[in-house]
């Protein structure tokens, strides 16, 4: 009987230990997931609703795509390629650029035009809903300007963002995850045979303390903003999942074609951009990624 006994206990620390490093691969790593239930979409059947900020809406990346220009939304960003490939009956992208999870359910002004609500786009007719938002939640963007430095160790960001204790990027990391599981559930309810799929953040930043001064920001930021975006990432997946929708992971693939990379291999464009792009943004080439991340989750090729 203690054999007996023994073997099973090496059998749960075997199952614990797997689990924790299953735990840590996704923390690490991120990982995608399929939607579950819903229509088909596609071949000519279905209606496909993009919504999202503007690493959906691609500024700069092709020509402009709907309305209101102040959108800046390019007829080559992953909506678009992804309904080329599925062809579905009917197509509505109104992502914005500078969108929030608050421009979902109202109104959003821009410097050229208003854009309506983009959950107005949700009807019952909805088969498939993308949806990639959040990060002007937390406000990355905006941080950019402040945190350029003359010195490749510095970390000004970093240094006012925590000072006394407090993370501001993880806190309001956790603030938005409410209003985003308030947003899939109100597309449920607008669109109960839709399948959702939350489009995570493309890695933006490399491994290591960046390419100062190409991207001016000091090795402390660097690894400061690379973990808040991880962690922005993994918040989005948690929240997909504990709200029934899928996940797209485009950082583990995207890993690599960061805004360091040559500029031919790069996803994401530098302060700088050498391709056609807003700074800091995917060009075409993440643009594409991207969207073979959303199809990859729908298990198209």
């Amino acid at each position: 009987m203690a054999k007996k006994s023994g073997g099973g206990g090496c059998l749960v620390v075997v199952l614990v230990v797997g689990l924790l490093a299953f735990g840590y691969y996704k923390w690490q790593h991120g990982s995608s997931s399929a939607p579950p239930g819903g229509a088909d979409t596609g071949g000519g059947t279905g209606r496909y609703v993009a919504l999202g900020d503007s690493y959906t809406s691609a500024p700069r990346t092709g020509r402009q795509a709907g309305t209101p220009a102040g959108c800046e939304r390019s007829d080559d960003n992953y909506p678009h390629l992804v309904s080329a490939k599925l062809k579905p009956a009917e197509f509505a992208d109104v992502s914005c650029s500078g969108a929030a999870t608050g421009d979902l359910t109202a109104a959003q002004k821009t410097s050229n035009g208003t854009n309506p609500p983009q959950l107005n786009a949700v009807t019952a007719k909805t088969t498939l809903v993308t949806l990639g938002i959040g990060g002007n939640d937390v406000g990355f963007m905006s941080l950019a300007s402040s945190c350029a430095t003359s010195q490749r160790a510095a970390s000004p960001c970093k240094d006012r963002l925590t000072a006394g204790g407090h993370d501001q990027l993880a806190e309001r990391i956790d603030a938005t995850a409410p209003k985003l599981g308030a947003v899939l559930e109100r597309i449920h309810s607008k669109a109960p045979d839709a399948k959702v799929v939350v489009v995570g953040y493309p890695a933006v930043l490399p491994d290591g303390d960046g390419c100062w001064p190409t991207l001016p920001f000091g090795a402390g930021d660097i690894a400061y903003f690379r973990d808040s975006l991880g962690k922005l990432n993994k918040m989005l997946e948690d929240t997909a999942d504990a709200h029934r929708a899928g996940y797209a992971d485009t950082a583990t693939p995207g890993k690599g074609h960061d805004a360091c990379a040559a500029s031919g291999e790069r996803w994401v464009e530098g302060v700088l951009p050498a391709s056609p792009a807003a700074p800091l943004h995917p060009n075409a080439r993440g643009e594409q990624g991207m969207a073979d991340a959303v199809l990859a989750v729908l298990k198209l090729p």
